[in-house]
């Protein structure tokens, strides 16, 4: 019989358990950092598959169907660049280039400066600036297409539309609004500027917000104006969001379908890229030549977004 105490017996023991116990069975026990990152990780690859699925599949099915032609039936055949050719050679490509180019341009006067000079402006009011700030923005919160519409009777030729009705109560010809190929662009634009501005006015409104005050302060007391402030306190300040905004401006407008699906149809010369890859798909059944435009359009916006990044580090790499 052992005359060892339990204390010399834990003590002689490695593991500090008496001699002659067996050491309790250890099964798989995951880490703390796993355990405690398990509904992060199965989020994270739903999102990757969600991603995968609906973006990655179609860009790359995109790629592989404009080799190819596609009959009624479904049936697939591989043309090669037989698509590019005839994209190339229609008389509506350069047409639907020129007037996507026209209507970023326009946009880049309206849709780009309007937005950055409503923020500014509120961001200077004392009193009811949450009303203003709720009138700007309520044109995001109606339908697109419902705002198209509404836009469209304003646009109506006759005086029955909303625009030529105040020209004709106040004496002045009325327009032909979007008949007409000289203004047709230009009034798509105006309607773009109204239902989209209220996003980029809150992201230029909480661009001012981080301004530090002592800037304008000073500003003031060297006697600077308005306009003074804005050009050598704002604009240097919110640099970065307006060159991004700037970035983002160009590849939604060079994107523009709503507009002449609903206000025009294409006609009076506002057909764009995006709206000849819906003719080419849904009304001529031409898949291959739409994906073909799609692909051509996917290339010229990463080689503007590949330029406004190397643009953007030149000034970080002087530095």
């Amino acid at each position: 019989m052992s005359t060892e105490s339990p204390v010399a017996l834990r003590v002689n023991h490695p593991e500090g358990r008496p001699a002659g116990r067996p050491s309790p069975a250890r099964g798989f026990r995951p880490s703390r950092r796993l355990r405690d990152n398990t509904a992060a990780y199965v989020l994270m690859i739903g999102g990757i598959f969600c991603f995968a699925l609906f973006s990655w599949y179609p860009m790359i099915r995109e790629v592989i169907m404009s080799f190819q032609k596609t009959n009624f039936a479904g049936e697939t055949t591989w043309v090669g660049l037989a698509n590019y050719r005839h994209i190339i050679g229609d008389p509506s490509f350069w047409g639907a280039w020129r007037a996507t180019a026209l209507f970023a341009a326009l946009a880049l006067v309206f849709g780009y400066a309007v937005p950055f000079v409503t923020a500014v402006v509120l961001n200077e009011l004392r009193h009811w600036r949450g009303y203003f700030r709720l009138l700007v923005y309520l044109p995001v919160m109606i339908p697109p297409a419902a705002a198209a519409f509404l836009w469209k009777w304003f646009y109506t030729p006759d005086n029955s539309g909303l625009f030529n009705a105040v020209l004709h109560a106040v004496g002045l010809p009325t327009s032909q609004w979007l008949q007409s190929p000289r203004i047709a662009l230009l009034c798509l634009v105006l309607f773009s500027t109204w239902s989209n501005m209220g996003a980029a006015v809150l992201v230029y409104l909480a661009s001012l917000q981080g301004i530090p005050g002592e800037l304008y302060d000073a500003a003031e007391i060297d006697g600077a104006g308005l306009l003074r402030r804005v050009w050598h306190v704002t604009v240097p300040q919110t640099r970065l969001i307006l060159s991004l905004m700037l970035m983002l401006q160009v590849v939604a407008t060079m994107q523009v379908f709503l507009e002449p699906l609903i206000l025009t149809g294409g006609q009076s010369g506002t057909t764009t890229v995006v709206y000849l890859i819906y003719n080419y798909a849904f009304s001529f059944n031409n898949y291959g030549s739409a994906a073909a435009l799609g692909i051509l359009l996917l290339v010229v916006l990463l080689g503007f977004a590949g330029g406004y990044l190397w643009l953007s580090r030149r000034p970080e790499e002087a530095n």
